[in-house]
Parts: structure tokens; sequence; C-alpha cells
């Protein structure tokens, strides 16, 4: 009798395919083949009877039905994931931290740090818990969590400011080159993209400098923010993105921010600590406060050299 269940290996594929919207990009976190990545994909879509990705060129995108079914199995593969570290004993000599982060916070700015952490404290191991839900102690066990804003924290928990940030308009570098913002009013000629988890952001943008409203050329909605920000990268229109997750991105040339003098502020980052805080996490809340530390001094520094001009 043939299986119900969809192979897990090309679900695992599928999700990091999703997750990157590049085949090439699945194929290198994965460290397998373009051509394997493609064949996994292929024998899902054939299992499920349904396309899960609108092949482009040079680019991909999940289809409505991808969009349902990422949704549905990547907290999926993240809870077996969880399950596993739960039951694994940790390696001889270290200690677990878990930091529950949300999704986009740990694919743009804490997984590109870790490195970092782990060269700082070799016998710490690190554990990332993402959730897009407000941490709750009975439900995930975590020792250090990160969210925007005050409200929703557990009176248990020790909470300490972290990242002040803003909000920058951001595209594609070849986006920019073929059809260029120099002013609000060449906003209108772009495509728009957002979140359903921050569906007001380009009014509140708009509000907040006097942008001109007028027949947009487009937009593209996405269910999360690192989806927009990765469409971006991918030159499929404009993004408004945090400071905070853009690092990376704008040091390497993936992506190039117009109109940088407008900045839209966010609500700060906090850090909070789990009742009775391991030295371990303590660890980590040191850390914290030392990338804080930093960004301060680069502000000053970006500040400063504005003046300077």
């Amino acid at each position: 009798m043939p299986s119900s269940e969809p192979p897990l290996n090309a679900v695992r594929v599928f999700v990091a395919a999703a997750r990157q919207l590049s085949f090439t990009r699945a194929a290198a976190e994965l460290h397998v083949t373009h051509s394997a990545v493609s064949r996994q994909i292929r024998s899902l879509e054939g299992f499920l009877g349904v396309a899960l990705f609108e092949r482009r060129i040079r680019q991909v995108a999940l289809t409505a039905e991808g969009q349902q079914f990422y949704a549905e199995v990547e907290p999926a593969l993240e809870q077996i994931g969880a399950a596993a570290r739960a039951l694994s004993r940790p390696v001889a000599g270290r200690a677990a931290v878990r930091i529950n982060v949300r999704p986009s916070f740990a694919l743009r700015w804490l997984i590109p740090r870790l490195p970092d952490f782990v060269e700082r404290y070799p016998d710490i191991e690190p554990q990332v818990v993402t959730s897009t839900q407000w941490p709750s102690l009975e439900a995930e066990g975590f020792d250090v969590a990160v969210r925007r804003g005050l409200e929703g924290w557990a009176q248990a928990m020790q909470v300490h400011p972290f990242l002040d940030d803003e909000v920058l308009v951001v595209g594609a570098p070849s986006l920019f080159a073929a059809q260029p913002l120099v002013d609000l009013c060449a906003l209108a000629s772009h495509v728009l993209l957002s979140a359903k988890t921050r569906k007001a952001d380009w009014d509140d943008w708009r509000k907040c400098f006097g942008a001109p409203r007028g027949r947009q050329a487009g937009r593209l909605q996405f269910d999360h923010l690192h989806f927009v920000m990765q469409a971006a990268v991918d030159g499929l229109g404009l993004a408004l993105a945090p400071t905070s997750l853009l690092a990376h991105d704008l040091a390497s040339g993936r992506l190039q921010a117009a109109l940088p003098d407008l900045r839209m502020p966010l609500t700060r980052y906090y850090y909070g600590l789990a009742p009775g805080a391991t030295p371990e996490a303590r660890c980590v809340a040191d850390w914290f406060e030392e990338m804080r530390r930093a960004q301060v001094l680069q502000t000053q520094r970006t500040a400063s050299r504005g003046r300077s001009r």
C-alpha cells in the first residue's frame, strides 16, 4: 500500500528552497547540487499533484499552493528539530543555551553573527528557536528571548533594552540601475513589496515623509518579512526593511538603500532572560550588550560623518 506521507527529505529540500526562494541557494545550504534540489522538488510536486513553484528566468516564486504548504510544514520541521534537540545530549564539555527569536531576526541578524559568539564562548552551544508568537515560559522552554517593545513579556522575566531600529527603502542594485529612485514622486513607478505581518508599513512610511499617493506600478505581498527581503534581493521590487536586519545585505551589495535620509523609527528591540538565568544565558546577555554598544558607536560615527559633509 503506497504511503500517504510525503518523503521527508523532499519536504526538507522544499522548505530550504521556499525560505531562500532560490534552488541555487538551497543547494548551497544543504550541500547538494542544484539538480538534486530540482529533482526533489519535482518528486514532491508529483506526489502532491500540484505545482509548488513558478519557474522564472534566474529565479523561482512560490505558487499559492506552495505558500500554503510552506506555512504548514516549516513549523512542523522546526518542531521535529526541537524534539531531537531536547532528546540529544549536549556535546561533552559544552552547555546549551536556548535563544528564542522571530524567524526574520534569526536569519538576518542572529545567525550571521553566531560565529563571533561561538568563537568567544567555545564551551557554550547556542540553540536558536524561532517563533512568530510571544515566547511562553511554559511552552517553549528558553533561556533568552528577543522581541520588539515592552508589551507581552512575562512579569518574571528580566527585560533589557537592546537595539534601536529604523526602516529604510531598499532594493537590488540592478533594479535601481534600470529604474532609479531619485525622489518620492518616482516611488509610483516601482513595485512595492510587503509582508502580511506588516501590512501598514508603506502607508505609515508615506505619512511619515509626505509621499504622494497615486497609481502604483504594482504590489506583491508575502507571508513573512524575510521573504520580502529575499524578493528585494532578487529584484522583484522595493522593500521597507529594518536597518537591524540589513547590515549583511548592504555590506555585500545584495541590497542598496534608496532615499537613505528618509528613515522611519521603529519600536526598539529588547532581550529578556528567563527566571533563574544560567551562567550561559548571562553570557548571551553580555554578548548582546557588546552588540548594542557597537551599534551605538556605529550610529554616532555615521551621524558625525553626515555633519561633516
